[in-house]
């Protein structure tokens, strides 16, 4: 039986640069399930590593691996049908208003979700005692370690995915004079019982490919099962070298004998990408073989560092815990010893994170990244437009990750041309919109089998705030004429044509409307989705309508639709109001929730991620408090991605305290052992929230100024973070001691005067482009 011997004193002895710094993580075990394994990806492919000893497992993975293809269309209701559904919401009628949305326009319950791409094991042969075992993941250089020593001969894994040569990349070696003996294997999941891919070997090529098509058997449309029997088609293509290693198969294993050294280079390619991608991933691998090893590794972290290294973390600690192993520490953490030091090492991982998973020219991250091991995953492992896509692209502009975003871009000028069909659905014959929920294809129809689910339109709204956030943060104007307004400018021009107005108030509201996710109380007593211009519509059609006037003011636009919209824009009905008991109202009436701690704290969207509740607006503000502080005494942020909204919250409110009580709760709830978000189960905006929110508390410029500090945490004494940015363009370093400020650094690429706040004082800078401009703890 294989052992393994833990020895105190050579773990420690042990340390590396990974387990020394907040820049990795590390365990002194292998992974026993997919949740404790480690995660390598270029943006578009990626494995999920567990470290093994006598089988290996990399659980591979690629964005485009979905089932089905565009051809889904909409749902069958017209504009009569919507004037019929604005008619019972008029009446009262709210409960027919709920069931006649979805008959009329919902596609109802989909199964058609984001797949594994497969497995690859290596069997290895004649395992001995094993001391010294240690696996990690160094963020910097985006590659994962095992070693480990076996009948007191050395073993090494080193694996990456890299974004320039497009290849996964896996080193195996030994000290053992006899070299290594393992057996190599691919496979994927079968769905519903059926064979999903064909593997062949070819020993004297040293070459392992398999092939498949994206199925899903267990397909569901409409509510009905319907399966789902083409998709994406794939290629995941192996080569082996090795130059003393002996090779050759055994049925559809390729075998591997007496080798000291062995390189595995690891291409998957599909149809959604290029339609010879057979021929691609060959040409792949030939490229990657002929650089060598080497070249790939220089070029992989190099690549990596250009984008990881803008920015840098460091909290002062007593470093007491860093002799632990992460898991140990988590544990140690959720039994309530607060590791400061593992706060900094998660910020650093959403970063880590969101550059694995979201690169120029690939899929945005969906709910999982790109890490996913179902055939049936859940939720589908989609883009949920409703908060999760946005909060997994929060922290891409504050830390400096613009190019990041692209993907996301790429996928919303996709959606929004399948939005206007969409939109012409309900009769509004001008611009486009979105439901709650996508993939890969890019419908834009309701799909769900309840209102408070589906019949949520602002997709399309949210991600706009996106497209105008990239220009704020970047001043890329190339950007915003060719890109941002477009997408604007349909976005606009649907809701132009979807507002009604109240002869009553004189104002446009938006309907029929939800909030997403949640319900209300009817007069009658039970639950209904449905109304009349929530908190939370408003708010966003508020928000486009200013972004868009903005955007013509810049690009020298005066047409008659920014005069249209600034017609309606002066009598739009304010998205935030507030209730009787000084709360902000979620529905358009003082309503009793349904849930009263929902996940989803959708009213106080112009908090964060909005800026229209700022200290500024004093009742709304206060307002907003009181709302968060509801929801949390009735059971709210029971997730992880909503603990970390509240995280952003707090940073928006100046509230620290409460700041650092989610960031424990975080840690303690809703962190699992490899440090991914637990919804539960595993969701990946849990993560990138956290990062974003992390660096909301030390940084904030969405008020027209920037803030330093403003909501710092007294756990973090003594600091120093570099390379954030401020919209502007502004690249911001920030030192503080004892609580305090000690230096600030602003670096901009034009001239231009800023405003700078740190504990109430404001400061307008002249900053000189490509120069630094530093200031003391005074702002002098």
């Amino acid at each position: 039986m294989l052992r393994i011997l833990f020895i105190t004193s050579i773990m420690i002895m042990s340390l590396n640069a990974v387990g020394q710094s907040n820049s990795g993580v590390w365990y002194s075990q292998p992974a026993d399930t997919w949740m404790e394994a480690l995660p390598v990806g270029n943006g578009r492919m990626g494995a999920m590593i567990y470290g093994g000893i006598e089988t290996e497992h990399f659980q591979l993975n690629e964005d485009s691996m979905w089932p089905g293809s565009p051809n889904l269309s909409n749902a069958k209701g017209t504009a009569e049908d919507l004037a019929l559904i604005r008619k019972l919401i008029d009446e009262g009628k709210v409960h027919e208003a709920d069931s006649l949305i979805i008959d009329k326009f919902s596609r109802q319950d989909i199964v058609r979700s984001h797949q594994t791409a497969g497995d690859l094991f290596l069997h290895f042969k004649n395992r001995g005692e094993v001391t010294n075992y240690k696996r990690s993941l160094d963020f910097e250089k985006a590659t994962s370690y095992v070693s480990y020593s076996v009948d007191g001969n050395t073993f090494k894994e080193t694996a990456f995915s890299s974004q320039p040569d497009n290849v996964l990349v896996i080193k195996l070696e030994t000290s053992n004079r006899n070299g290594m003996d393992f057996d190599i294997e691919m496979s994927r999941p079968k769905d519903e019982g059926v064979e999903t891919v064909k593997v062949a070997t070819f020993p004297e090529k040293q070459l392992m490919l398999m092939n498949g098509e994206v199925t899903q058997m267990g397909g569901v449309v409409e509510s009905v099962p319907t399966p789902i029997k083409n998709g994406v088609k794939f290629q995941t293509r192996l080569k082996v070298k090795s130059k003393s290693g002996i090779i050759t198969s055994n049925g559809n294993r390729l075998t591997v004998r007496n080798a000291k050294e062995v390189l595995l280079l690891i291409a998957t390619e599909t149809s959604y990408y290029h339609p010879d991608y057979i021929e691609k991933a060959e040409l792949v691998i030939e490229n990657a073989e002929s650089k060598g090893y080497k070249a790939l590794v220089n070029n992989h972290i190099q690549d990596f560092k250009n984008l990881y290294n803008r920015v840098s973390l460091h909290i002062e600690t007593d470093n007491s815990n860093k002799e632990f192993p992460t898991d140990k520490r988590l544990e140690r953490y959720k039994a309530g010893v607060v590791d400061v030091g593992l706060q900094e090492t998660l910020f650093n991982y959403g970063r880590y994170l969101l550059i694995s998973s979201s690169r120029k020219g690939t899929n945005p991250a969906n709910l999982q990244g790109i890490w996913n091991n179902h055939i049936t995953a859940p939720w589908n492992a989609d883009y949920h437009l409703n908060i999760n896509l946005q909060m997994n692209y929060w922290l891409a502009p504050i830390t400096n990750l613009a190019e990041c975003e692209l993907p996301l871009f790429d996928f919303g000028n996709r959606l929004i041309i399948r939005g206007k069909e969409t939109a012409k659905q309900y009769g509004i014959n001008r611009g486009s919109m979105s439901h709650h929920a996508t993939d890969l294809w890019g419908p834009a129809f309701m799909r769900a089998r309840t209102p408070y689910w589906g019949a949520w339109i602002h997709g399309a709204g949210w991600l706009a705030q996106h497209y105008w956030g990239y220009y704020l943060f970047t001043e890329d104007e190339v950007f915003l004429k060719e890109q941002g307004y477009p997408y604007l400018k349909e976005v606009a021009t649907f809701y132009l044509d979807w507002l009604q107005y109240d002869e009553s108030t004189k104002e446009w509201f938006s309907y029929p409307e939800t909030s997403p996710e949640n319900s209300y109380i009817a007069n009658d007593g039970k639950p209904a989705a449905v109304s009349r211009g929530t908190a939370m519509g408003q708010q966003i059609i508020g928000e486009v309508f200013r972004n868009i006037i903005s955007a013509s003011e810049i690009l020298a636009i005066d047409d008659e639709l920014i005069k249209e919209v600034k017609k309606k824009a002066e009598n739009l009905r304010p998205g935030v109001q507030i209730g009787a008991d000084g709360r902000v109202l979620e529905w358009d009436k003082n309503y009793e929730e349904a849930e009263k701690g929902h996940r989803h704290i959708s009213h106080m969207y112009a908090l964060y991620p909005g800026n229209k509740i700022t200290p500024e607006t004093p009742d709304a503000f206060k307002a907003a408090q009181k709302s968060i502080e509801y929801r949390l005494e009735h059971g709210g942020e029971g997730t992880g991605w909503s603990r970390v909204w509240m995280i952003n919250f707090n940073a928006r409110l100046l509230d620290a305290m409460s700041a650092e009580e989610n960031i424990n709760k975080f840690f303690e709830k809703s962190i699992a052992p490899n440090l991914f978000d637990e919804h539960p189960p595993f969701q990946i905006d849990g993560n990138f929230g956290y990062t974003a929110g992390i660096a909301e508390l030390l940084l904030q410029s969405h008020e027209g100024f920037i803030r330093i500090l403003p909501t710092l945490p007294k756990q973090w004494k003594s600091g120093t973070i570099s390379g954030l940015k401020a919209r502007g363009n502004i690249e911001v370093d920030i030192t503080w001691n004892n609580g305090k400020l000690v230096s600030l650094h602003l670096l901009s690429v034009k001239n231009k005067d800023v405003e700078v706040v740190y504990n109430n004082k404001k400061q307008l800078v002249t900053l000189v482009a490509n120069q630094k401009t530093e200031l003391n703890g005074n702002l002098e």
